[in-house]
């Protein structure tokens, strides 16, 4: 999952939070050390795994649901730190020649970016197995692991002037393709769960598309808006590879559902409909590509692309807030972690263009065992 990488957030009292891989628990961090919360119960309570004071921390990553965290504090931000949290032990630590900008894991990898490089770590010893050097600058720290062993991907941004994205294999230690995503730069990346996929969004902000990561052909395009540019701070595939979740620097949560088999669908029409359905479609699909041909791309580029399924309005703008959809208790849930300190759980409808309903609110700034619980209205 993607980082919030704003090192003013703790200064500003406010708080860093981030999903694990699976989507199986939330690390938040306080200007008084980090707490790691299972999200099995979510819907009722928020368990409190472990919390442990520290150094003001700006990045922590949990492995899957194991004990290994790795962190970076404030006050060395050129040192990575890999702890085992239950034994309350350093496993070992990393200095840099620049700050570190983020840290992600997988069960073969661990990946630390800086500015203008990569550092690729084996999980299993720690060692650096690879540099990629002299990266297009990258001040955010944009990337992106694949949480999948099988198709172990890397994602860093190609280019400082257009939507480059170039995906590295990280087990053979090789790349392996380059994606023209966008016009302008990227702002968010996002593999799914399998990491065969990656969506993208540009700094424009206004749409997102899904690639192969393994040979970079298009597979979605999804529009979020058409009124205004925003700045895209979460991309998220659901555990389920179904549905993809975006916020932004906006009130609004989007919801896109990813429709595989609409493809197969008409591809196989044909073969399911009788001689004047198959020529009314036939028309229908030879006048559309008529009509569109005659005007400018970006017209019909707006015809091709996706709406949002579903979406959430929050309390305000210009919070920036992690998303993720998983399946709790059977139950497919969107999780909204903020960084003023509030996980949301909503429920996601089953009519398209309906808006999601808010089940319950916790505040993560609680010292207690239980997040405080707040029915939604």
């Amino acid at each position: 999952m993607m980082s919030l990488l704003g090192r003013t957030d703790v200064d500003a009292g406010e708080v860093f939070v981030n999903f694990n891989q699976n989507i199986t628990s939330l690390a938040v961090a306080t200007s008084g050390g980090y707490s790691l919360y299972s999200l099995g119960s979510v819907d009722s309570t928020l368990d409190k795994i472990y919390h442990t004071k520290s150094d003001e921390l700006f990045l922590i990553e949990r492995l899957f649901e194991s004990s290994l965290v790795a962190i970076v504090s404030q006050r060395a931000p050129r040192k990575l730190k890999v702890c085992h949290f239950k034994k309350q032990s350093e496993i070992c630590n990393y200095s840099y020649a620049n700050t570190i900008l983020a840290v992600k894991l997988n069960r073969e990898r661990l990946i630390v970016c800086l500015e203008e490089s990569l550092y690729i770590h084996n999980i299993q010893d720690m060692k650096v197995v690879h540099t990629i050097r002299d990266t297009p600058c990258n001040p955010q720290g944009l990337c992106a692991l694949s949480s999948s062993s099988e198709h172990c991907y890397l994602a860093y941004p190609g280019s400082v002037t257009a939507g480059e994205v170039q995906i590295f294999d990280a087990i053979n230690l090789h790349a392996k393709t380059m994606i023209p995503a966008h016009d302008t730069p990227l702002a968010a990346l996002a593999f799914s769960p399998s990491g065969t996929e990656i969506a993208t969004a540009s700094e424009r902000g206004t749409v997102i598309r899904v690639f192969s990561s393994q040979d970079g052909s298009r597979l979605f395009e999804l529009r979020r808006g058409l009124k205004r540019c925003v700045s895209i701070v979460s991309l998220s595939f659901s555990t389920c590879a179904e549905y993809l979740v975006s916020s932004s620097n906006t009130e609004t949560v989007h919801i896109f559902r990813l429709d595989r088999s609409a493809t197969e669908t008409a591809e196989g029409h044909g073969s399911k409909q009788s001689s004047d359905d198959w020529m009314g479609y036939s028309f229908f699909r030879f006048l559309s590509k008529t009509v569109t041909s005659y005007l400018p791309t970006q017209v019909t580029d707006v015809f091709s692309q996706g709406r949002a399924f579903a979406s959430v309005t929050l309390p305000e703008a210009g919070v920036r807030r992690m998303c993720a959809i998983t399946t709790i208790q059977k139950q497919l849930r969107l999780l909204i972690a903020s960084q003023d300190g509030y996980l949301y759980v909503y429920s996601i409808p089953t009519v398209e263009g309906a808006e999601c309903q808010l089940i319950k609110r916790h505040d993560l700034r609680l010292e207690d065992h239980y997040a405080m619980d707040i029915k939604g209205a």
